[in-house]
This record gives structure tokens, sequence and C-alpha cells, in this order.
């Protein structure tokens, strides 16, 4: 027993780690949970099931616009800069691309360097936090309808997850969310949120900061800010101790498949955050990813041309629907609409539209009637909306 106890806490970040937990209110068997899956990394995920990863399987040959990918890859500059480390890559780092990698996001954000970490994507921190910062003693407190993988994550820990409404106009809300739990760990905001596309702004943000418990954690998504193009939480990051940012370059960057992520915070509490690993995690990333990603976040004129881009496509083809006669959420300022679809059920409209050649997203508990659409392309925006005829009339 002794034996068993020595490795769980070896594996989990050692014995100081181990009875910090414990004082949590974790049990032993939440302990074994913990070490399997951050030990384990990615492959432990797949007991989580419903991943972006998985939802982005296609149907071959269909239009894609179900899982919120960029309709296409890489800016060309990072495609190359990808390309150019390939032949190094018997280097972990050929060239001290991790320090490059923060200097761009330094410039970019106006946040100091020592305050950027890396990620092989946003699976893993959007996990960890809640590990780290929420317990079966301090729960998590979301928005519903929100992206649920801190949901999973939550659960399987055996924290307490509080899910609180959208506001009338689709925003968090952040009064409702600190009154929902007022003792809890962590308090998650994902802006632009996932479903909707639509922004919690930063004055409410804020707010929630000032006023939830000083011992917990406000963790900002903004997968999508990008997408945006407004004002973002990275100052706040920079300001504060009790705040993380998390940042995705596999949406409006077009790098889903290649995998990098970054969270904005206090060396402290990323030091939390790398109790259980050492860190190991963040010093494994793809070094074709890291040289992409440094190449195109600096790509100002480009990133807003691409914005611009979706933009058009999505306002088109919301226009589109409405005039059919179906609803939209309002206020999306992300890739993604959400469509309320009446009478029909949205399983049945995916099935129908998949049919015709177009695979669109699926529903959430909270809107039961409405489907998620991904922005794709004006050309696969039009296949959308020529399919969608075809189904409405049928």
């Amino acid at each position: 027993m002794q034996l068993e106890q020595d490795m769980l806490a070896e594996r989990i970040g050692g014995e100081e780690v181990t009875q910090d937990l414990l004082a949590r209110g974790y049990s032993r068997r939440n302990l074994g949970k913990i070490a399997a899956l951050l030990g384990g990394g990615m492959a432990a995920m797949q007991v989580m099931p419903a991943s972006a990863q998985q939802a982005a399987k296609a149907a071959v040959g269909a239009v894609r616009i179900g899982a919120n990918e960029c309709w296409t890859g890489p800016f060309p500059a990072g495609a190359q800069a990808a390309m150019a480390i390939v032949s190094q890559g018997n280097r972990y780092e050929p060239n001290d691309d991790h320090a490059k990698l923060f200097a761009a996001v330094a410039q970019v954000e106006g946040i100091p360097e020592d305050r950027v970490v890396a990620w092989p994507g946003s699976s893993d921190p959007l996990s960890r936090t809640a590990i780290t910062f929420a317990s079966p003693s301090r729960g998590i407190v979301t928005a519903d309808p929100t992206y649920e993988s801190i949901w999973r994550t939550g659960a399987w820990i055996g924290a307490k997850v509080t899910k609180v409404p959208l506001t009338s106009d689709y925003r968090h809300d952040v009064k409702a969310m600190l009154a929902a739990d007022p003792n809890a760990g962590l308090y998650y905001i994902c802006s632009p949120n996932n479903p909707t596309g639509t922004l919690t702004p930063i004055a409410d943000i804020v707010w929630l900061a000032e006023n939830k418990p000083k011992d917990a954690v406000l963790l900002v998504d903004e997968a999508y800010i990008h997408f945006a193009g407004t004002e973002n939480a990275a100052k706040l990051a920079a300001s504060r101790d009790d705040v993380l940012v998390m940042r995705t370059f596999s949406k409006l960057f077009g790098m889903a498949g290649m995998r990098l992520g970054l969270t904005l915070g206090s060396p402290a509490l990323h030091e939390k955050m790398m109790r259980y690993d050492g860190g190991q995690v963040t010093s494994m990333l793809p070094m074709t990813a890291v040289a992409c990603g440094t190449a195109s976040l600096t790509l100002a004129d480009q990133i807003k041309a691409r914005r611009d881009q979706m933009i058009a496509a999505r306002e088109a083809s919301i226009a589109h629907v409405e005039k059919r006669g179906l609803k939209v959420l309002p206020g999306s300022h992300a890739n993604m609409f959400m469509v309320d679809w009446g009478g029909k059920a949205p399983k049945a409209m995916m099935e129908a539209l998949l049919a015709q050649g177009v695979q669109i997203g699926r529903s959430w508990s909270a809107y039961p009637t409405m489907s998620r659409v991904t922005v794709g392309s004006a050309e696969e925006m039009q296949k959308f909306r020529l399919a969608l005829d075809k189904v409405l009339m049928a």
C-alpha cells in the first residue's frame, strides 16, 4: 500500500503536491485519475468523449462546416516557416524557437514574455486549470451553453460544476455566475462563446475578476478572439495574478491539425499548473507548429483580411437563413452561428443536409432546437445555402 502511495505521489508531482490535493478534498481515487490524465497526456483524454478532434471527423467529400475549423490552412509565411524547420526535425529545439514565439506574442499582445506559455493545443491547459484550481471542495462555474470540455474534466475529478444560463443577449451573466457559487475555485468565460459566437464585454470580465474570491482563478478562453477583432483580456493577464487567458492557433490561423495553443498569465499560476508533471508537456511542442505560429502572429493585415472574408461569408449566410423564415441567434463575432430549425429536429436537419453533401455541427442541451453552423469559405457557404434550400423545399 505504501509503495502504491509513493508511486502515486511521484506521478503527480511529489508528496507535497499530494498532501495539498488531499487537503482540497481529493480522495486517493481522485488522485489516481489525475495521475492518469496528466501522466498519460492526450491519450488519457479519451476518457472524455466528444472532443473537438472527434467532432471534426468529416464525411468523405462533404463540405466541412461542423467543427469550427478554418476553411483554409496556415498563412503562406507560416507554412513556409514550418516547412523550413522540417529539415531540422532531428533537434528538439533547433534554434531557441520557443523564445522567438514568446517574443512574438509579447510584441502583439503587449504582455511580458515570462507570462506566456505554449502548449500542444488547448485541450491540455483547459483540463489542467480545472485540476489545478478546482477540487471537490472548490467548484467550477461556467455559462450554459459553452464549450463543454471543462464540464467533463470537473465531473471526472469530483468537482462541482455549476452552469449558468447566458443573458437575454447571449453574454455570460457574470453576476449570476458569482452568485451561483461564491466559493468556486475556477470561473470560466469563453468569449467569443462557443457555440453562440457572442462576446462578453471586457467590463463584465473585469467585474468578475474584481469580485470573485481572491484565491479563485478566472480563466478566459479566447479561442475565437482573432475572428472578433475586438478588445481582448490579455491586459488582465498581464496586470493580475489571478487571471489566465487561453488562446489557440486552431481557428483563424488554420493550424488545427498542427496543435499549438497559449496561456497568458502570471508565472506563479503557470508554476502551479506544472506541479503534476514538471512542465514536460510544454517542452515537447512540435517545432513545425512553433515556427508556423511565430511567423503568423505578426501578420496583422493578413489576419484582418481573413477575418473580413469570414464576416462576409457569415453575414451573407445568416441573411439567407433568415429569409427562409428560420431564426439565427444574433451577435456572433466568430466563425459560427446557431440556427433554430423551428419544428424540425436538429439531428434530422443534420442528416438531410449531409445527404446534400454539407456537414453542419451539432446542438447543445441548453438549445435543443438549434444547430451550430461553422462559417467556411464563400464557396462552401454558397453550397450550404443551396443545400438548405433543397432540404426546406423537400
